[in-house]
């Protein structure tokens, strides 16, 4: 998010009658909420709700859509979740968080959403030795425990690449079980049925994908490949940098949405949102 979007968004919050709006279109949930409901709620006057809801619009904080006779308005979460990671990216003087800094996870007084259960993620690629690998093990860190991820490869190489597991291994991460696996194993019956399904290379998302079970939200999230790049190790490595911070960038948006709240067709939104907001290469 650039600093100007923020400054707008923020902006919109900053008054006490359209934080109530938005905070009662975020209980709301997906389903949104008719602007006749939305006043009586609030004991709010229809012109002035119509002036609320207006600014929350035009800042990207609410979206509507004509349901009948109705106009419904939702929360868009994905654009909270990027203002959420907007503020609180630099938590750690810019520098990757290690395992005991939580700022990085939950902005300060934020408390991240709750799930009843794990919500699980597939991260694909081409050779699962890179990308992939960076974005699952971020997931799982980030995730604290409500989000489970797992990376494949539609032509895995069989083998992580060394400077990912030294990226992981340098801030801290674990790296235990990461491998290079094929996407076939997540098709095969008893595999893990999958909540949300995710391309981070150009190449996976144009193939043809084994049909999961559970008809998961999908998304592609496109990253520069810091294996393709030649040179030095000192070259190598800082591409990885560069590839780690990006990844990152998105996934803290994506732990932050409200994933309990969120029906199918608004997951499948704020996550493919979220692959098309924000240089990703």
């Amino acid at each position: 998010m650039e600093t100007k979007t923020a400054v707008v968004a923020l902006a919109a919050l900053a008054q006490e009658s359209r934080l109530s709006v938005f905070r009662l279109l975020v209980e709301a949930g997906s389903a949104g909420m008719a602007a006749g409901k939305i006043a009586e709620s609030l004991g709010m006057a229809p012109s002035s709700l119509s002036f609320h809801l207006k600014e929350l619009t035009h800042a990207g904080m609410a979206t509507a859509r004509q349901e009948g006779r109705f106009i419904i308005y939702e929360a868009n979460f994905a654009k909270a979740a990027e203002l959420v990671a907007f503020l609180s990216e630099n938590c750690c003087g810019g520098q990757s968080c290690d395992l005991s800094c939580n700022a990085c996870v939950s902005a300060p007084g934020v408390a991240m959403p709750v799930v009843d259960k794990a919500f699980n993620v597939l991260i694909l690629c081409t050779g699962n030795s890179a990308r992939s690998i960076l974005a699952e093990a971020l997931i799982n860190r980030l995730g604290q425990g409500r989000l489970q991820a797992y990376s494949a490869g539609s032509q895995p190489t069989g083998k992580v690449n060394p400077f990912a597991i030294d990226k992981l291994r340098a801030i801290g991460y674990p790296t235990d079980g990461l491998r290079s696996k094929s996407w076939d194993e997540f098709a095969a019956p008893g595999a893990p049925q999958m909540d949300c399904v995710i391309t981070v290379c150009d190449n996976a998302a144009g193939e043809a994908c084994p049909l999961w079970p559970g008809q998961p939200a999908t998304a592609h999230w496109g990253f520069a490949d810091p294996a393709a790049v030649q040179g030095s190790d000192e070259d190598k490595r800082r591409a990885f940098d560069v590839a780690f911070e990006r990844i990152r960038e998105r996934v803290l948006r994506f732990v932050h949405l409200p994933l309990g709240a969120l029906d199918a067709a608004a997951l499948q939104r704020a996550i493919r949102d979220m692959g098309q907001s924000g240089a990703a290469q």
